[in-house]
C-alpha cells in the first residue's frame, strides 16, 4: 500500500484536493513526484507535494498560505540527501532554478541566492578577481544546503565567508541576520527554528583571475583523482571523527568495495556510497547502520552521518 495515498506517481491533481490556495501562485505544483529524479543517489519514493516557485515572491506567496500542519521540506541539487523509499508526506520545495541571483554587491562582496550551485559560485568569483570560494567548486550542491550544513572542503569553509544571511519562516517573513545568530560548527549549523536561506552576502578577496582559475581547476582533479564522480552518489556519507578520517577507517573495517543489496562502498574513497545496481533507500540505509556499527565495534569510534536521512519507510 502506498503509505501517502493511491493517485499515480506524476498525475496532476486538482485544486480541490490542494490543502492550500493555488489561485495566486505562478509556479508549477506536482503530486506524487517521485524524489529519484531529485537526488544525486537515484533513489527515493515520491513527494506528496512538489512545488517550484516562480521566483522568491511566489514564494512568498505559497508560504503564507500553507496550513501550519503539513511539513515542508527544501530542497535544491538533491546530494547529501536520501530520501526513503516510502518518500516524504508534505511539501518539498525546489530552490535550484527559482532562487538564481547571483552578483557582486561592491568590489569584494557577493549576493548569492539559495538555489545558485557552489560550483557556479566559485567560477563567477574566480572570473570577478576575488578569492575564497574556490574549495566551492567540488561541492555538488546549492549554496543554501552549504549554508545549512556548513560545508566545508580544501580548508575552505562556508560560514567563514559569510557577512550575512537572508531568511525566510514558513509563514513567508523574510529576516537579515548575520553569523552572530547561528552556532557554527564543523558541518552543523544551529540558528533560528522554522526559517529557512533564501540568500547569503559573501565577504572575499581579492586576487588574480588566472590564480583563482589554476586553483579551481587543481582542486577539482584532486577531487577527481579521489573521489568516485561520475557514479550515483550522495557525496561523502560520514563526518571525520575528530582526529580521524571517516573513509580510513570505513576501509580499515574492510568495507571497501563491499554493499549491501544494490548499495556498494566505493573503491576509490570509503567514505562514498555508490548506486552501484539498482539501490534501493533501503539498501543504503542498512550499509550506512551496518558500517557505522562495524567501525564502532572495530575501533571503539562513533561515526555520524552528515547524509540527511529523511522520509517514510516503505
Amino acid at each position: 500500500m502506498n503509505p501517502l495515498n493511491s493517485q499515480p506517481i506524476n498525475q496532476p491533481f486538482s485544486t480541490q484536493a490542494v490543502p492550500f490556495n493555488l489561485r495566486e501562485l505562478r509556479g508549477t505544483l506536482r503530486h506524487q513526484e517521485p524524489m529519484h529524479a531529485h537526488t544525486t543517489w537515484r533513489v527515493g519514493g515520491p513527494a506528496q507535494w512538489f512545488y517550484e516557485p516562480a521566483d522568491l515572491s511566489d514564494l512568498i506567496q505559497l508560504l503564507t498560505g500553507i496550513p501550519p500542519d503539513i511539513p515542508v521540506f527544501w530542497l535544491g541539487l538533491g546530494s547529501n540527501l536520501l530520501v526513503r523509499d516510502g518518500g516524504i508526506p508534505g511539501l518539498v520545495i525546489l530552490t535550484a532554478g527559482c532562487l538564481n541571483e547571483l552578483k557582486l554587491v561592491d568590489t569584494q562582496q557577493l549576493y548569492v541566492q539559495a538555489g545558485v550551485s557552489c560550483a557556479k559560485v566559485a567560477r563567477f568569483a574566480a572570473q570577478a578577481g576575488l578569492t575564497g570560494t574556490e574549495f566551492l567548486a567540488g561541492i555538488p550542491g546549492t549554496l543554501g544546503g552549504a549554508l545549512a550544513m556548513n560545508a566545508s572542503a580544501w580548508g575552505g569553509e562556508t560560514w567563514s565567508l559569510v557577512q550575512s544571511v537572508e531568511t525566510i519562516n514558513r509563514r513567508g517573513q523574510l529576516h537579515y541576520r548575520t553569523a552572530t545568530d547561528y552556532e557554527i560548527g564543523y558541518r552543523q549549523v544551529i540558528g533560528p527554528q522554522e526559517e529557512w536561506f533564501i540568500s547569503a552576502t559573501l565577504q572575499l578577496q581579492p586576487n588574480p583571475i588566472a590564480a583563482n582559475k589554476a586553483k579551481i581547476r587543481w582542486l577539482l582533479e584532486q577531487r577527481h583523482d579521489k573521489q568516485p564522480i561520475g557514479l550515483p552518489s550522495g557525496g561523502s556519507v560520514f563526518r571525520n571523527p575528530p582526529g580521524h578520517y571517516a573513509g580510513q577507517l570505513i576501509e580499515q573495517a574492510g568495507w571497501k568495495g563491499r554493499g549491501v543489496g544494490g548499495a556498494t562502498v566505493a573503491e576509490k574513497h570509503a567514505n562514498f556510497i555508490i548506486n552501484s545496481h539498482h539501490a534501493t533507500a533501503a539498501d543504503i540505509e542498512n550499509l550506512i547502520t551496518q558500517i557505522a556499527n562495524s567501525v564502532e565495534q572495530n575501533f571503539g569510534i562513533h561515526l555520524i552521518p552528515e547524509v540527511h536521512i529523511i522520509g517514510i519507510y516503505c
